[in-house]
């Protein structure tokens, strides 16, 4: 084989970085959508809204301050982030921005609900490409994951603990609650755990079962 022929293993390399920054981009133009459709967000999305509302600062901004003010809190809670864990940080709020910059405002439902509608599922594709990747869950998963092992209380009891103080917390600072908050919670799970199965990346053909890591989905959908 020559040198400049890709490895079997160099070729696994290259697809998970793609989904990993493809998949964190489209997260990102996924959450400007939901903004621009004014029709309710995510709750992640509720507080980096209401606190956009607050400060001035526009809601990609927001969105990379807190997710850093989250990656902080893994220190304690002994969490290891990985490369798409700090990519995370930046790219989503990045795209997020660029994307609000490219949509023009809509007001009328025939624009905000196909809207809405493409936000909520290319935010399944994306969950699905970069967690697919395997290269660390994002920041606000990361702190449910490690609330869950510091306190020994399931990861279901976690997210929704932490997700009903965050949109509480958004809501009361003026981020926007609506159908369209009911609609994400209701579609994303099973949206991403398709598009998980989707995109799964195969593992070496060497690696043994036994000592297989669990397949993504399976490893963050678990309760």
């Amino acid at each position: 084989m020559s040198a400049s022929t890709p490895t079997p293993s160099g070729g696994r390399l290259v697809r998970r970085l793609l989904q990993l920054y493809g998949g964190l981009a489209l997260f990102g133009v996924s959450s400007g959508l939901l903004v621009a459709a004014g029709l309710g967000l995510e709750p992640w999305g509720v507080l980096h809204q209401g606190l956009a509302e607050l400060t001035g600062i526009s809601i990609g901004v927001v969105s990379i301050i807190v997710g850093a003010i989250v990656l902080l809190l893994w220190i304690p809670l002994r969490q290891r982030p990985g490369l798409g864990t700090v990519s995370n940080v930046f790219v989503v709020g990045l795209a997020m921005d660029a994307t609000l910059a490219l949509v023009p405002p809509v007001h009328t439902y025939g624009v905000r609900v196909p809207l809405l509608a493409a936000g909520i599922v290319l935010n399944g594709v994306a969950t699905g490409l970069y967690i697919a990747a395997r290269f660390g869950p994002g920041p606000r998963d990361g702190l449910m994951t490690g609330l869950h092992r510091r306190t020994g209380r399931s990861i279901r009891l976690m997210r929704t603990v932490v997700e009903v103080v965050v949109v509480v917390t958004g809501f009361l600072l003026g981020g926007t609650i609506g159908v369209g908050t009911v609609v994400y919670a209701l579609a994303i799970g099973p949206l991403a755990q398709f598009f998980l199965r989707v995109f799964a990346v195969p593992a070496p053909a060497a690696a043994p079962a036994a000592v297989a890591g669990p397949a993504p989905g399976r490893a963050i959908l678990r309760p």
